[in-house]
């Protein structure tokens, strides 16, 4: 049972909300890195949703949307049991995680910071390099045996702390304790701690790490998931893994199997490039040996369909291959799929005399419902009328001085 102390509105990310001080509450306050407890205050005719609590000189204080139609009421306060449990789970097995992380990489590990929600744990340390493969499947073993051995949580309110780190209590470095502290134990781990617990380590049934980064110099990142958690974790990957022999006829060597598609793949790709190289070339080919003169300048034209990247290596081949006096004016009308492109490659010396692509390109490009424009002696624009192409080259060329 719990009565109203005092309240006040507050204003976050443009939502009214109001915070609540209960005379007395089963709430964790966020702190430590484990999320505060919801749940809800009851009374007789309505319900309450606690969305967050929060610590503010050393108050617990409640996140609530609304207030009660009556604050001097007593209100049963309840918190959301479920939450809780999956919030101790995961708390408890940073502890076991903790020790873990010792036995594996080293004594030089040391609790960094940590985060402990309902869904997922998160926990830093100090460590030199990257933590690999076989040594978190390591650390995932060690935890395992430590939640099968199903510890006892042994719990010391108030002890001194010189007592404590006599019991070998690991102490945070650059936290602040009082004279008197609280130890969590579980088997060998002891640590000192503030937050909420399970019962005993065999509640968290199984530890996956789902995830290990590098956060900082020197300072590593292990997320992971417990309980409910890791059980949905394994889930996805088994239906991963039920999808992926599918695709492959349920062969029997599924590694072996994608292996050797993926190499297959890659020597498929490197054809498609060799043939799409030769038929460049050809084009190019081609397309020089139809190039007109019109005022001086070789004038070569591409209308069709086409890779859009084929055609602009294509044109720099072209520009690349002229005499650095010559006038090479390259204009193409590619339809690619359902979309279609205009490009226009200008050679130094048109340049120099005033031409630009990047205006010729705009203006036309609105006959083809598009935009683009580019540089001085390259632009291109994209656009979804195909059947206006041709007239979008021909507005080019005319532009340019060059029908």
């Amino acid at each position: 049972d719990a009565e109203i102390l005092r309240y006040r509105q507050i204003k976050q990310k443009n939502k009214v909300l109001y915070q609540i001080v209960l005379d007395q509450t089963p709430f964790y306050a966020e702190m430590g890195g484990q999320v505060g407890d919801t749940g809800w205050l009851i009374a007789d005719d309505e319900t309450i949703d606690v969305i967050d609590t929060k610590r503010e000189n050393n108050l617990p204080v409640h996140l609530v949307a609304k207030l009660p139609k009556d604050v001097t009421a007593t209100f049963t306060a309840k918190i959301n049991e479920k939450k809780r449990i999956q919030c101790e789970c995961n708390h408890s097995a940073t502890h076991l995680l903790h020790e873990a992380l010792r036995e594996v990489l080293g004594t030089h590990v040391e609790q960094k910071g940590s985060y402990v929600s309902p869904d997922s744990l998160r926990f830093d340390f100090s460590h030199f390099q990257k933590v690999t493969d076989e040594e978190i499947r390591k650390v995932e073993k060690l935890v395992s045996e430590k939640i099968r051995a199903n510890y006892p949580l042994e719990e010391h309110r108030n002890m001194p702390i010189a007592e404590a780190k006599a019991l070998g209590a690991m102490a945070l470095f650059g936290e602040k304790y009082g004279d008197e502290v609280r130890v969590v134990k579980y088997g060998n781990s002891i640590e000192l701690c503030g937050g909420t617990h399970i019962p005993a380590t065999g509640m968290i049934g199984s530890l996956r790490v789902v995830g290990e980064s590098s956060i900082a110099a020197g300072v590593r990142r292990i997320e992971a998931v417990t309980a409910e958690g890791a059980e949905n974790y394994t889930f996805m990957l088994q239906d991963s893994l039920r999808e992926l022999r599918a695709m492959f006829n349920n062969v029997p060597n599924l590694s072996q199997t994608i292996k050797k598609a993926i190499e297959e793949n890659a020597e498929l790709k490197k054809q498609v490039g060799d043939y799409l190289k030769e038929k460049v070339q050809q084009l190019k080919k081609d397309l020089i040996a139809k190039a007109v003169e019109r005022n001086g300048v070789k004038v070569v034209v591409f209308r069709g369909e086409a890779n859009v990247d084929a055609i602009k290596d294509l044109a720099f081949q072209i520009k690349g291959e002229s005499h650095t006096d010559e006038k090479v004016f390259f204009v193409a009308g590619i339809q690619d799929g359902e979309k279609c492109a205009l490009m226009v490659m200008l050679s130094e010396k048109l340049v120099s005399e005033g031409l630009n692509a990047g205006k010729l390109v705009k203006e036309a490009a609105k006959l083809i419902q598009g935009g683009g424009g580019g540089q001085p002696h390259f632009a291109t624009a994209g656009g979804k009328n195909v059947a206006g192409l041709g007239e979008a080259v021909e507005h080019i060329l005319d532009a340019a001085g060059l029908k």
